[in-house]
């Protein structure tokens, strides 16, 4: 019953946070009070105490005597910074007159009764905040101990041991309170009856009862089909995220429709006149009873539908969903039957072995609908397979919810009826809540992408930011509704919301929520106007200056660093936050970042130095540690070089100061270009470098002062070797220049019959000796040794006839 009540409790939430609630609840409170009595305050405080001291006070005393306290500390917490500005006014007038003069020194005479002056008006201004104060503690602290008074309660029936409900000898108390409450209704409609007056309404009554009974079974029964059968009929067309959203909405006729019969039928029992005590609390009671069953099954229809659909979350048979939303309706029909007994036998009074004996077969099927719910889940977990943050939670449930139903019914067993109660019903609410929260998670997804469709992007189901933000905003503002629905009281969440409200110390300074705020509100707003001045310096008022395209991105990045601080710096001082008590944190954490974070000091120190100095910019040809490429991008802790592969290569800005760095392009675009040339030996040389030095000069781009040279380098085993030395223009076209040299090169090379060597020939000696000495090896007969040839004659001698 606990959990039903807190969802009747959240009604009332959603009432007192109405946009017209608020104001009238906190004057009931009296916040809306500017000052403070404090003889009314004395009075109230003195008697809370002495009420305190009775420990035979109720429940509901306590509850309204700490809403008094409450509304008075509220009041007292306002009182606190009474006088504030004016504080801060005096205390800047008495700084300006300067420090105080030490044991033994004087002053003058106008500035020290200046000074006394000004100390006896911040007394008299510190007055009111300091009484405030100290009854801002006085009930602070009564608020304490009804809270703590009330917890000892709630933890002493949680733990009270009730007769066993398994124990015989409880059972004929329990059946005499049974029938007992079955002849006191029969009783008083028998009583109603005998009265000719109660007939004749009823005759009078007639048609109207009869129409209202028609009404509950047109409702409930035919209406409940048709929404049944168009929603279905909505959910198996699928494919469109449209359809999927009006099946959801269609579907909660399902419990809409079937509850407004429930209402009829409570009318036309009502209409009768023949109900009693104990009938108006049931009748009364069974529009409650009616929502918690149907949506209960529109829940289950929901998590466990009829056709598996693309979205579902466990991929399972149809006999496992049949199951799950046959358990689902289970556990509604427990739930209204815990209803049902409390209704019909709690006005009652009887003895604690009635109420465990009627109670424990309810907490037993509610136990054995969370086990088998549980095992449905498990199975559904093993079944889907993988890993998923959704259905590690699921099974995390699963594991739960069957701990639950089996400790649940043997603590009843034992005689702990209300720690069994404290545990089913809370479960069984905490898992209709979650299934609520996977509803509303993939209806957010489904409307973000039918919004996308409809603009002409295509999104799948839960895609997205929005969605993921939507579902974690829903699964934080479940936390409170959760907590009420384990025993949470609402003074508990209300004064955790105090407490948060209050904020925490810092130094001399209590930071609160609000402080946050400001703080993040006034940041926004000086990150987005330096934001709005570096587009505007970028795209407009820097490109018609004569600023290169490096001076003016470090001068933006620039421009934005000291806008970030400034604006830092700016939020911090409106909020007023006292940043001295952080200097000893400071130091520490200076310490910390010259161990732990000195490479990302250096680099952030390295990228600074290079939006200064500028020797690296945006659009530079630089290499740096062996990599060559365009400079893209200067961060405050890397440069991104594009690669002449296309490829990114992020380089840490400590490398630029601390290494080597070849600029090719920064100060000059001219840069040298060598080209290695080799030729057959036997080539006329000079006539090599004529012919290397004309090509190199005939190029656009080679600067002629000073002009081309070609160097013969030296003798390679196949080749002499030339290089060509010329000086580009634009070293940018390097490639392209080298290409066209290449070819030149081999045009000229074949006119003008020079050689360009492609193989080495490697020459052999005493090739016939080597074969004779491979053959004895072999035990083959060595060849004979040819004649010795004729030695060569050299072109150059003179013929001997000559």
């Amino acid at each position: 019953m606990r959990a039903l009540r807190a969802l009747l409790l959240l009604l009332v939430v959603a009432v007192l946070a109405m946009p017209g609630a608020a104001p009238l609840w906190a004057q009931e409170n009296g916040q809306a009070e500017e000052t403070v009595n404090y003889e009314d305050w004395e009075k109230a405080a003195a008697k809370a105490e002495e009420e305190l001291e009775d420990r035979n006070l109720t429940e509901a005393r306590l509850e309204e005597l700490r809403g008094q306290i409450a509304a008075w500390r509220a009041a007292l917490s306002t009182a606190q910074s009474a006088n504030s500005a004016r504080i801060g006014t005096v205390k800047e007038q008495i700084a300006a007159l300067g420090p105080a003069p030490a044991e033994g020194e004087t002053e003058a005479e106008e500035i020290s009764a200046r000074r006394k002056e000004l100390a006896d008006r911040l007394v008299k201004l510190q007055a009111p905040g300091i009484a405030a104060d100290e009854a801002y503690r006085r009930a602070d602290g009564l608020i304490r101990e009804i809270d703590r008074i009330l917890r000892e309660r709630q933890a002493d029936a949680l733990l009270r041991l009730w007769p066993s409900p398994v124990n015989p000898g409880n059972w004929p108390e329990a059946a005499v309170g049974l029938s007992d409450t079955v002849m006191r209704f029969w009783y008083e409609g028998s009583e109603a009856w005998e009265d000719p007056d109660a007939r004749e309404r009823l005759v009078d009554n007639l048609p109207l009862i009869v129409l209202l009974l028609a009404v509950w079974a047109g409702l409930s029964i035919y209406a409940r089909r048709w929404i049944d059968g168009y929603a279905e009929r909505l959910q198996q067309r699928g494919g469109e995220m449209r359809r999927r959203v009006l099946a959801v909405l269609a579907s909660l006729g399902l419990v809409v429709v079937p509850v407004l019969g429930v209402v009829a039928l409570t009318s036309a029992l009502r209409a009768t006149g023949m109900l009693g005590e104990v009938g108006s609390r049931v009748n009364h009671a069974l529009p409650v009873m009616g929502f918690l069953v149907f949506f209960a099954a529109w829940l289950g229809m929901r998590a466990f539908p009829r056709q598996q659909g693309e979205g579902a979350v466990l991929p399972l048979p149809p006999e496992r969903r049949a199951e799950g939303r046959f358990l689902a309706v289970m556990m509604g029909l427990v739930s209204a039957a815990e209803l049902l007994r409390a209704e019909a036998m709690d006005a009652q009074e009887y003895s604690d072995a009635t109420t465990a004996v009627m109670t424990f077969p309810i907490l037993v099927a509610g136990g054995l609908a969370l086990w088998r719910m549980g095992r449905v889940l498990r199975r559904g977990r093993e079944e889907a397979g993988g890993q998923s943050y959704v259905l590690t939670l699921l099974s995390l449930i699963a594991q739960a919810i069957g701990l639950i139903g089996i400790a649940g019914p043997v603590l009843a067993a034992f005689g702990y009826v209300a720690a069994a109660d404290a545990m089913i019903f809370p479960a069984i609410v905490s898992l209709a809540m979650i299934c609520i929260l996977f509803i509303l998670q993939r209806l957010v997804g489904d409307v973000w992408a039918l919004a996308l469709a409809r603009r002409g992007e295509e999104a799948a189901p839960g895609d997205g930011l929005v969605p993921v933000l939507a579902g974690f905003a829903l699964a934080v503002l479940s936390l409170p509704l959760f907590a009420l629905i384990w025993g949470a009281r609402f003074s508990d969440l209300t004064e955790l919301w105090t407490r948060f409200r209050e904020g925490f110390q810092m130094g001399e300074t209590r930071i609160s929520p609000t402080d946050f705020l400001i703080f993040a509100v006034i940041f926004v707003i000086g990150y987005a106007i330096t934001r709005l001045v570096q587009g505007a310096l970028r795209s407009t008022i820097l490109p018609k200056t004569s600023m290169d395209r490096g001076g003016q991105t470090a001068l933006v990045a620039g421009l934005g660093y000291v806008g970030i601080f400034l604006s830092a710096l700016v939020a911090i001082n409106a909020t007023g936050i006292d940043l001295s008590g952080l200097a000893i944190v400071a130091g520490a954490l200076s310490v910390g970042i010259g161990f732990g974070l000195q490479n990302i000091v250096q680099n952030f120190v390295s990228g600074i130095i290079l939006l200064v100095e500028r020797p690296v910019s945006e659009g530079d040809w630089v290499e740096v540690g062996g990599v060559q490429g365009i400079v893209k991008s200067i961060s405050v802790r890397s440069t991104k070089l594009q690669t002449f592969d296309r490829t990114m290569v992020i380089v840490p800005n400590a490398d630029f100061v601390s290494q080597q760095v070849k600029n090719w392009t920064r100060f000059s675009l001219a840069g040298r270009l060598i080209v290695p040339v080799g030729v057959s030996y036997g080539t006329d040389t000079r006539k090599v470098e004529r012919i290397l030095r004309e090509i190199a000069e005939a190029q656009p781009l080679a600067i002629l002062n000073p002009p081309p040279t070609v160097a013969f380098q030296g003798f390679a085993p196949d080749a002499m070797q030339f290089e060509i030395r010329v000086i580009l223009r634009d070293v940018n076209f390097s490639a392209q220049v080298k290409t066209d040299i290449n070819h030149q090169i081999v045009e000229r090379f074949a006119a003008e019959g020079i050689e360009i060597p492609h193989t080495s020939d490697v020459a052999l000696r005493n090739v016939d000796e080597i074969a004779r000495a491979l053959a004895g090896l072999r035990g083959e007969e060595p060849p004979a040794a040819p004649a010795p040839a004729p030695a060569a004659r050299d072109p150059r001698d003179k013929d001997e006839s000559g």
